[in-house]
């Protein structure tokens, strides 16, 4: 049997770049007289941008502290120790660079027992131990804690999670096993299942107390200094702390239910990740612990092994890194500054991009529109929605007051816009009514002002076409709703320049968007990939598949939401309009459903009636529906719909539409919201064979998002 020592070394060789975290004890006499204490910080050297991890150096190092204290402890040199981190940072979990190298199930099996074997020794120390969060704190660095005898969090943590099942992991280190039995197993799922899944949705230090991970909340400013007093008041007996008891009945088993449930609802069984998590929770309803930690270790070594998390571990670098440095962006020395917005149109897109406008940038902001009417309603929504934050305490009273302020809206646009440097159209999608806007912004609008189009599939080329200056022009595609997806579709026209593009990414930046630079094809990224899917599923069911079928036969990819649901947020009168655009640039793969057409004629929202609370096919819409007489299966209709996608991805990457294939995911994950354990897409299309079946080549080199070779 190997040492846990030997077992890091043997890991650590594997992984010689980790960016080593270090574990310092420091000793001191505890407040009103509390006793001798140890102090372990964690630390990587490096300031709060660079958060600390753990690889096995990493947990070599915090093995050699526990070595130490753990003999001070025996001797009767301290009361107690605690765990703390560096200025922000608690510690956010295991090294996911070190995990991308490792090739063989062993090797992965080490990762899982080394971490136990490290943070289980706190749990047995001959003194009480406590963990201070005090500040961000995930995966590992949580699990860390729940090792620890006692636990207190800072009110100014931003963010606590245990996020590896969003990534295509289960909390590897305790997690699975600690948190159903410290606050139960109804409650744990929420953190371990729900909020994973719920786009990796985070705590902040307030609710980590009121969910019972830690037994005191201190304020940020005097965090440390607060919670050694408690701590001394604890180790002194003048405080104890009382937890619930666990309910280990019919209640566990109906939390891994609902958690199954949550599961089934975000990713229908296509990723195992969730499920993995569920069976240790159930598993640990007897309070074995070691029991746990051993299945913990096994899944973590399957799961590290597998396609799903090396697909989440390349997303995840996608959206953090690649999103943060778009490929192929100007230099950004070349951008303009931009003190005044104008919006041309006030309907809801407009009004959702001038409060985005507002929010971020603090500037001016200025809607026009045909007819004060709508321009009134258009600022009366961005007043509205001011008046939520306010009521949520997002913004205080004088900021309100100050945004408010800042947008206006006037009937002419010489007024509106003669001092602005950034004009944003979203009005009707056609050709000729967006022509007119930007002839008629050119005249008004200062000569050095960006003109940018939120066209969702035209041509931003042919827009600019008869302006003086179509060097100005740049297509600044968001998706809906604004607020909530990240990714910005950045367009350059064939006449854009660079100062005008540099100028865009600027912006984009502001806005707290996920921006790619793309090339002015037919419906540009995200709505190409999404036609050609839903046109193929259209395909089938107008030749005589089932709709259910259908519908179902893509259930395995864990998307967001259905085709058809997602054709009724869309709306279906848009989604025509953009099959109609893709039909004429490319009419041999894309294709005009009849049915469609006629749902859209018939004024339908969608094919979908919710009466029962869940969708059933309305039967005005069964009605409108011809259909052929070929039927196929769910197997079938998913091969050709992948086929078809990986055909069009291979289409656009040869006619450069973006840099790389890690766009085209980038645009899908934050665009459509696809998920990470697909990798976007085109990992999922690489490890299925579809890549090779369609176009003769995987989109990625081996090693990149799937187990190196």
């Amino acid at each position: 049997m190997s040492t846990t020592a030997e077992l890091l070394k043997g890991a650590a060789e594997l992984f010689p770049d980790e960016v080593v975290t270090s574990a310092h004890v420091r000793h001191f006499d505890l407040p009103l007289g509390g006793g001798r204490f140890a102090l372990i910080t964690l630390d990587n050297g490096l300031d709060h941008t660079k958060p600390t991890t753990f690889g096995p150096q990493s947990l070599a190092n915090l093995n050699t502290a526990i070595d130490q204290v753990e003999q001070e402890a025996a001797d009767g040199g301290i009361v107690g120790v605690g765990v703390t981190g560096k200025p922000f940072i608690f510690a956010v979990g295991a090294d996911l660079k070190g995990v991308e190298l490792l090739k063989e199930h062993e090797h992965a099996l080490a990762i899982g027992k080394g971490g136990h074997e490290v943070f289980k020794r706190l749990s047995s120390l001959a003194v009480p131990t406590f963990a201070y969060y005090n500040g961000a704190a995930m995966g590992g660095g949580v699990e860390v804690g729940l090792h620890c005898t006692y636990r207190t969090v800072s009110a100014a943590v931003p963010a606590f999670s245990l996020p590896e099942v969003f990534l295509g992991l289960v909390p590897g280190w305790g997690g699975c096993s600690l948190l159903p039995n410290l606050i139960g197993a109804d409650k744990a799922v929420s953190v371990i299942i729900e909020n994973s899944l719920n786009q990796n949705k985070q705590l902040k230090g307030a609710q980590v107390y009121e969910l019972g991970i830690a037994d005191a909340l201190f304020e940020g400013a005097d965090f440390l200094e607060q919670s050694l007093l408690w701590t001394a008041s604890v180790l002194k007996g003048e405080i104890v702390v009382d937890r619930p008891v666990i309910d280990r009945g019919e209640a566990w088993d109906q939390a891994v239910a609902r958690g199954r449930f949550v599961a089934d609802g975000k990713v229908h069984g296509a990723a195992p990740a969730a499920y993995r998590a569920l069976e240790i929770i159930a598993a640990a309803k007897d309070g074995d612990l070691q029991r746990g930690f051993d299945a913990e270790d096994r899944a973590l070594a399957d799961l590290i092994m597998g396609g799903e998390l090396r697909s989440g571990i390349y997303a995840f670098n996608l959206v953090q890194k690649r999103g943060k440095r778009p490929a192929g962006a100007p230099d950004k020395s070349l951008a303009r500054p931009v003190t005044k917005v104008g919006v041309v149109g006030a309907g809801l897109m407009a009004s959702q991009l001038a409060l985005l406008f507002l929010r971020r940038l603090e500037v001016p902001v200025v809607l026009t529109d045909i007819d004060q009417e709508r321009i009134d309603k258009g600022v009366g929504y961005v007043h509205a929605e001011i008046d939520k934050l306010l009521a949520k305490g997002r913004v205080n009273q004088d900021k309100a007051n100050r945004l408010k302020a800042l947008v206006t809206g006037v009937l002419d646009k010489a007024e509106g816009f003669a001092d602005a440097d950034f004009v944003i159209e979203a009005v009707f999608e056609e050709i000729g009514v967006k022509q007119q806007v930007f002839a008629e912004v050119e005249a008004v609008a200062p000569a050095h002002a960006i003109l940018a189009t939120n066209t969702s599939s035209l041509s931003v080329s042919e827009m600019a076409s008869k302006l003086k200056h179509p060097e100005r022009v740049v297509g600044f595609h968001f998706f809906n709703p604004v607020a909530v997806l990240p990714l910005l579709e950045i367009v350059r026209g064939e006449r854009t320049d660079d100062a005008s593009l540099a100028t865009a990414f600027a912006v984009a930046k502001k806005l707290r968007k996920t921006a790619v630079l793309v090339k002015d094809a037919p419906a540009f990224v995200v709505n190409r990939v999404l036609t050609r899917f839903m046109g193929e599923v259209q395909n089938v069911i107008d030749e005589g598949t089932p709709v259910e079928v259908a519908e179902k036969a893509v259930e395995p990819l864990g998307l967001p939401m259905s085709p058809l649901v997602l054709l009724e947020l869309v709306g279906p009168a848009i989604g025509l309009h953009v099959s109609e655009t893709l039909h004429r640039a490319f009419p041999d793969r894309f294709t005009v459903s009849p049915n469609l057409k006629a749902v859209v004629e018939a004024g339908k929202r969608g094919f979908y009636v919710y009466d029962s609370g869940k969708p059933e096919l309305d039967p005005e819409v069964a009605a409108l529906l011809k259909q052929g007489d070929t039927v196929l299966t769910e197997e079938q209709v998913r091969a050709r719909v992948l086929e078809a996608v990986a055909q069009e991805i291979g289409l656009m990457l040869d006619e450069g539409v973006v840099a790389e294939a890690q766009d085209i995911d980038l645009c899908l994950i934050t665009g459509a919201g696809w998920p990470f354990h697909l990798g976007g897409v085109t990992p999922y299309l690489d490890r299925e064979g579809v890549s090779e079946r369609v176009n003769g080549k995987r989109f990625l080199a081996p090693g990149v998002a799937s187990v190196p070779a």
